[in-house]
């Protein structure tokens, strides 16, 4: 077994564990057993980056085996500089979860452990999948464990969200499904993915696919206007649930577009970069400014989401070096702010029993450790530069400026309309005077909620402060992506 497979079914053997053990009274043994199985699978990944070669665009620790032969389907892995970090990504989030679940669940706990881990396996598969059955099969897998998260262990409305997340992201996979079969059928029986970046399609079939994979990808995003789904489900889903789908799920139709819309579909991928575009940034316009009269804490986080995955998009469809790389960065910052974001709505939701903004006021004053590490989480989603939100956002947005200089302009708006929405909020809940009895009795964070938020604050200011070996990593594949872009294949 190759390291990437350890990295997929180590913990996915561990959430299988878990589900056997089974009983509520056994809760001790299973959170020690899911958090044994978090940090093993996260330490597996770790060679991952320590034997990557940062010099090669091709595909690293490459792992080829058949599957279905009749329908010639492989059990084919690899990573390259894009897809390296969402692996990393995933496997410190699962652990980070873990750990923030630890006291909060207290009923069907190993369920819950066990749904995260199996989630993280499905996710990293999904990123490291080279054949597009397995891409497939990971890709769809990965909702079953997040709609049984947000089913069970969500808020009053939760069947209501599950279900809009599952027939949403579901519907738009069916367009992407034929997508696939027609490519398997253009390249002679092959379902490698690699291997379909170089078919020579027509314009007509370029288009076809590339809104196919476009109604799949722009949901998972979600991209405007197809991200009503998002608000609603972050509301109800647990807080580890919000966190996996911010720092993780919604990457993974981002990372669509680098592997399949846009190397399959170049020549279309160009033809409607303007469409794209204008989604985008009506997202980082418009989203943002939603996100300012929002109410409650996570519903105003999840709009944020949307607003900053759209500097995302934007990135990918300016076609230059800053951009596509800028908005890999950008996915990793969000990764880790986005999730420091929605733990620390956890943290105080855990002790309040509320979202709403109004419930709060004061916090400062009775959780002056807590509201460091809230502070600091905020800058990063206004993007201050030295921290994670910024380093991706600022790439983007010069990449823009290279572009068009009104389309640069319009994405450097997001800064201001983040910092209005972010500030307000963290204003109004943590500073002033003590607002209620509620926050009156708040109690500071413990030694677990400080190590959890410890960790993705170093996470946070060593990606602001020093974003080289990330970028270092991505250089070359994403180098070699714009020259493939750049030859038509028509």
């Amino acid at each position: 077994m190759g390291l990437l497979s350890l990295a997929i079914w180590l913990p996915i053997a561990f959430g299988v564990v878990l589900l056997a053990l089974g009983r509520d009274d056994q809760a001790r043994a299973v959170r020690w057993v899911a958090l044994i199985g978090s940090v093993a699978s996260f330490v597996v990944t770790l060679p991952l980056y320590t034997r990557f070669d940062t010099s090669s665009a091709a595909m690293q620790f490459v792992e080829k085996l058949p599957w279905i032969e009749r329908f010639n389907v492989h059990y084919h892995l690899g990573l390259d500089g894009i897809s390296l970090w969402f692996v990393l990504l995933t496997a410190f989030m699962t652990m980070i979860v873990v750990i923030a679940g630890w006291e909060v669940i207290t009923q069907r706990v190993n369920q819950y452990m066990a749904a995260f881990l199996i989630l993280s396996g499905l996710m990293i598969g999904v990123f490291s999948a080279l054949d597009a059955v397995l891409f497939y099969v990971f890709f769809e897998a990965t909702l079953i464990p997040m709609y049984l998260i947000i089913g069970i262990w969500g808020g009053p409305n939760k069947i209501y969200a599950a279900f809009k997340f599952f027939l949403y992201t579901l519907l738009g996979s069916l367009l992407m499904l034929v997508a696939l079969i027609y490519l398997y059928t253009k390249s002679g029986g092959s379902f490698d993915i690699l291997a379909w970046h170089q078919l020579p399609l027509g314009a007509t079939a370029q288009a076809l696919l590339f809104f196919a994979f476009f109604a799949a990808f722009a949901v998972k995003v979600p991209m405007w206007p197809v991200h009503t789904w998002l608000p609603d489900v972050h509301v109800e889903a647990p807080t580890g649930g919000s966190a996996i789908l911010a720092a993780i799920m919604l990457k993974l139709g981002a990372y669509g577009f680098l592997r399949f819309s846009m190397p399959i579909a170049p020549d279309a991928a160009r033809e409607y970069a303007g469409f794209m575009i204008f989604l985008s940034l009506v997202a980082v316009v418009y989203v943002g400014l939603v996100a300012m009269v929002q109410q409650d804490m996570k519903k105003l986080v999840a709009y944020s989401s949307v607003a900053h995955m759209g500097f995302v998009t934007l990135g990918f469809f300016i076609f230059n070096h800053l951009g596509i790389e800028g908005a890999l960065v950008q996915m990793i910052a969000h990764g880790f702010v986005s999730g420091a974001m929605f733990l620390c709505i956890g943290v105080l939701y855990d002790r309040v029993h509320s979202r709403d903004i109004a419930a709060y006021g004061g916090v400062v004053n009775t959780m002056p450790k807590f509201t460091a590490f809230a502070l600091l989480f905020a800058m990063a989603n206004c993007g201050l530069p030295g921290t994670a939100g910024f380093v991706g956002e600022w790439m983007v947005i010069l990449g823009a400026v290279g572009y068009n200089f009104w389309i640069g302009a319009a994405a450097a708006s997001a800064l201001i309309f983040g910092a209005a929405y972010t500030l307000w909020m963290f204003k109004r809940v943590y500073l002033g005077d003590v607002a209620n009895d509620d926050v009156r009795t708040l109690e500071d964070i413990n030694a677990r909620e400080f190590f959890m938020l410890s960790a993705l604050a170093v996470a946070v200011l060593w990606m602001g402060l020093y974003p080289k070996p990330i970028t270092d990593v991505m250089g070359p594949s994403v180098a070699q992506l714009l020259q493939h872009l750049a030859v038509s294949k028509l």
